[in-house]
């Protein structure tokens, strides 16, 4: 029996194959799926088992899903796609008779408005009804997405339709130790995580990117309509940009703020500080 890693050819899949390492798996009881599996030939010489596995090829989950005792479902990026290839990554899952799944959904995706939040509640019955034991692990947002864009900070400054609002951001590390934590100890069947880091504002990240690199950033707040323009201006599709602006309005509307300490529980320790990521992100930047 093993425990399987889906999108391991991603950020947040990999990571957890590394957290799963890190908390003493055996290499041999891990098996990293993906669709680019040749860059995860440094795992498999480590001893993980390295499967080829599609969300639109059911063929490939089901071969890909042989023989695991647990699941870790990250979802799809495939905006608008998520919910029928969740459905054959779950329907696969139950074919294969996997004891505990595992899936990457978002800050309370039951009753969220934000648009991105459709794919994952939809999952999320799809679980229910399929019978298959699972936990539900709703991620906030990742404070990478923030620290990925320090270049275009430094140039132009933050921009964005968050207002005031809080985000309660954490790193995809802190994330993936989570996931790591719930597929290695017992219980957590038929449990809901709303996990998520310190939160804070966009004048903070601001101050904490101006602190970190010595160079005066500012927010600059804009509708978003017009976020939504700007987004599309710097090369993103249409329907992309919508849901990154929406994503800001759920930030100012307090939808992306998560109570609770769930994320401190699982991994036993405080998520990365907003002031710790900005600086290692600038580090990586200057390297």
């Amino acid at each position: 029996m093993s425990i399987v890693v889906t999108g391991a050819t991603g950020h947040l899949g990999r990571l957890a194959v590394e957290a799963l390492l890190a908390r003493g798996v055996p290499a041999d009881q891990i098996v990293a799926t993906g669709r680019r599996i040749d860059t995860l030939i440094d795992l498999e010489q480590r001893g993980v088992t390295v499967r080829y596995a599609d969300y639109t090829d059911p063929a490939s989950l089901r071969a890909a899903f042989a023989g695991a005792e647990k699941l870790l479902l990250v979802s799809s990026s495939e905006v608008g796609q998520r919910l029928p290839q969740h459905r054959s990554a779950i329907a696969a899952a139950k074919d294969a008779g996997v004891g505990l799944l595992a899936y990457t959904s978002l800050t309370r995706a039951d009753t969220s408005t934000l648009l991105l939040a459709a794919d994952h509640r939809g999952t999320e019955q799809a679980l229910a009804e399929s019978g298959v034991p699972h936990v539900l692990l709703r991620n906030g947002w990742y404070t990478d997405n923030y620290t990925d864009q320090l270049p275009t900070y430094l140039q132009h400054g933050i921009v964005g339709s968050a207002g005031t609002g809080r985000v309660s951001a954490a790193t995809r590390a802190d994330y993936a130790e989570a996931a790591a934590a719930v597929l290695t100890t017992d219980g957590h069947e038929g449990a809901v995580y709303e996990l998520g880091g310190e939160p804070f504002t966009m004048l903070q990240l601001a101050a904490a990117v101006s602190a970190a690199t010595g160079q005066d950033v500012t927010y600059t707040d804009v509708p978003v309509a017009q976020y939504t323009r700007i987004l599309v201006g710097a090369g993103l599709p249409e329907p992309v940009a919508a849901v990154y602006a929406d994503g800001d309005r759920g930030v100012a509307d307090g939808e992306l703020y998560v109570e609770g300490n769930d994320l401190d529980n699982l991994t036993g320790r405080a998520p990365a500080a907003l002031t710790d990521a900005v600086t290692a992100a600038v580090t990586r930047l200057r390297a």
